[in-house]
């Protein structure tokens, strides 16, 4: 029951975190005040010649704040679950035992994975992208939740099979570990997928921006522009 209370407050932290994105706004009059011309000389070999503007940088920092925060979030979900479940793995006998047990091993891969992804958000704020880096790393992020998403429906359906099979073997050790793949596996999917819903919110802007430019002649030979 304490997993699930934390579950649900750490969804809340979610579902709160997603409320507020802050959406700019591509048609007010500062924004067109703001941007610049993005240009491509004729000449360039690579796409990495296009430039960020004001749009495409507040995708990027937003991007990071989300990245960060959501790494904070399993962090602590993380340790909540390694200092509760060796607890209790210590003063309960049977499948109980086994359930917090899986649910140590399993959150000290999300701790690696936390204290991971925030050291790589670390780095990308001290980092300029290119317009098209930009939107690679876009797509990247969005993609890369989408995959965890289904891995986490796994867990949820082996979990499943496992504490199917343990109750019907009378096999405490995988009826424990089941029940907490499921537990685990369901947070993640919820988890993922509020991500997903934030970044992909966030990456409209960008992809709205990317809308809006337009081929034309430049000084420099042809290249996009974007209206102001």
């Amino acid at each position: 029951m304490k997993q699930l209370a934390i579950l649900g407050f750490i969804c809340l932290i979610s579902f709160n975190s997603y409320s507020q994105v802050v959406l700019i706004d591509t048609n007010s009059t500062t924004i067109k005040e703001s941007a610049t011309k993005v240009l491509i000389d004729s000449n360039a070999k690579h796409t990495d010649s296009l430039y960020t503007a004001s749009i495409p940088d507040s995708v990027t920092i937003r991007r990071n704040i989300l990245n960060k925060t959501n790494m904070t979030i399993l962090l602590a979900w993380s340790g909540a679950n390694i200092v509760q479940g060796s607890i209790s793995a210590g003063n309960l006998q049977g499948s109980p035992h086994y359930f917090h047990q899986m649910n140590v091993y399993f959150n000290l891969v999300n701790l690696a994975v936390a204290g991971y992804g925030l050291y790589e958000v670390r780095k990308q704020m001290n980092k300029k992208l290119s317009l098209y880096q930009n939107l690679r790393q876009q797509q990247k992020v969005e993609s890369l939740l989408l995959l965890n998403s289904g891995l986490d429906l796994a867990y949820i359906t082996t979990g499943l099979y496992l504490k199917e099979r343990g109750t019907n073997h009378l096999n405490d050790q995988t009826k424990g570990y089941g029940g907490s793949l499921m537990l685990q596996g369901g947070f993640l999917l919820a988890f993922d997928l509020i991500q997903y819903l934030q970044h992909r919110q966030n990456g409209k802007l960008l992809y709205k921006y990317l809308g809006n430019l337009q081929l034309a002649t430049t000084p420099n030979g042809i290249g996009l522009t974007l209206p102001l």
